[in-house]
């Protein structure tokens, strides 16, 4: 008994509609034919090629029932004979279809997700080890952007070794300009307080000439704290956005694998059937749930190939900003280390005041702020002079001695 098996579109709509392509010059339109006599009851596309008269076009996509070629319907006929039908037609055609449209979550199946985590395990893997676990490696693993990846997380650690090492330089050059300060303070008070002017003068050179060191150690840092900030702005911005970048990249990847995986799964299927001449619920009632994972598979790769894009090139100016960068950088650290080494060692060149000739007569370096020491007890410092030679064999007529006091003033005595 004849009869028609009524079509199983998983609650999926169709509507009708047209197009007419122009063929290239290899007299194609660029699509892949599936279905047909004597197993499928119609016939669909089963790719839309890239570049191609269909995909600039935009109408028919992957899923996509064929009705009819030229107003003439292909309803029984092989898939073959259909494409050899479009083919005998020259400069254009008019294709007939039914749109199929479809939720792309529909075809997002437990299935798909599992194959993604297959995938994601697989990746990283070397055939070996994958062949031993019995996991099969698909196309496009060990992705050359994922290597990217990796250099590119070395980099971000050369730019946290380059933050560690300023920041530690930046440090010790803060510390020693205090310590330029310091000494500039002291030999200032030297000056001001030697009663001797060509001494003070000199002291007081010598004090500028440290204070000056302290401002040229300022502005030095003021000029490389900035490189801080950029190589920051690398590090915790570009780094992390490209590496999220790349992870979305790579999950459209599997997911795009993942269909086609499934597909072909399906096809062996079919094949299996096929060959034992036995039919397969699915093909017989339209092939839906096998194209809507066409459809799926075609949108997977739509977005893969713009991540893909997209991943590339960002990766492509990350690198020139990386080589620009640390170039500029570089430079410019290197050129305020050596300006501030040179402006150090010219004004040091300037301030040789030494050796310095003091007047050791009495009272000469007596910087007695608290009147410790005065005139009036000459009679006791000479004999605590005295006493003093007793012990260490000096005695009174060697040469001037100097000596501090109690409260640390330098004190000089005949």
């Amino acid at each position: 008994m004849d009869y028609e098996i009524e079509e199983d579109k998983l609650g999926m709509t169709v509507t009708s509609g047209s197009v007419v392509l122009q063929k290239d010059t290899q007299n194609l339109i660029g699509i892949s034919i599936g279905g047909g006599a004597p197993l499928c009851p119609c016939l669909y596309v089963v790719q839309v090629f890239d570049n191609t008269p269909a995909s600039k076009e935009g109408s028919l996509a992957a899923g996509d029932e064929i009705v009819g070629v030229n107003g003439q319907s292909v309803k029984g006929r092989t898939k073959v004979e259909v494409a050899r039908a479009i083919q005998s037609i020259k400069a254009e055609v008019t294709i007939n279809y039914n749109k199929l449209h479809a939720d792309p979550k529909q075809g997002k199946t437990l299935d798909i997700v599992l194959k993604k985590v297959k995938h994601r395990v697989v990746e990283t893997m070397n055939s070996n080890t994958a062949d031993a676990l019995g996991l099969s490696r698909a196309i496009l693993c060990n992705d050359g952007l994922v290597k990217k990846l990796e250099e590119l997380e070395n980099t971000g650690g050369m730019y946290q070794g380059l933050i560690d090492q300023t920041k530690r330089l930046l440090k010790a050059t803060f510390d020693l300009s205090k310590s330029h300060k310091a000494f500039g303070e002291v030999f200032n008070c030297i000056g001001m307080r030697e009663p001797q002017p060509a001494a003070g003068e000199a002291f007081t050179k010598f004090g500028e000439a440290h204070k000056n060191m302290e401002k040229f150690a300022i502005k030095m840092l003021k000029t490389v704290k900035p490189m801080i900030s950029d190589l920051n702005t690398f590090l915790n911005k570009a780094v992390p956005d490209t590496r999220l970048t790349i992870k979305k990249y790579l999950d459209a990847k599997f997911e795009y694998l993942s269909y086609c995986l499934k597909v072909k799964e399906m096809d062996d299927e079919e094949y299996s059937y096929a060959a034992l001449q036995e039919p397969l619920y699915r093909v017989e009632t339209g092939n839906y749930e096998y194209r809507l994972v066409l459809r799926c598979r075609q949108e997977a790769r739509t977005r893969f190939a713009k991540m893909r894009s997209d991943v590339l090139v960002k990766m492509e100016l990350l690198d020139q900003k990386h080589v620009q960068d640390i170039v500029f950088q570089l430079q410019k650290f290197v050129t305020a280390m050596a300006k501030y080494h040179n402006d150090c060692h010219s004004v040091m060149k300037d301030a040789v005041v030494f050796p310095i000739e003091v007047d050791l007569s009495r009272g000469t370096f007596t910087y007695d702020m608290d009147n410790t020491f005065n005139d009036g007890e000459d009679d006791d410092g000479e004999e605590a002079v005295e006493e003093e030679g007793d012990d260490t064999g000096a005695t009174r007529g060697d040469a001037d001695t100097l000596s501090f006091g109690e409260t640390g003033n330098l004190i000089c005595t005949d």
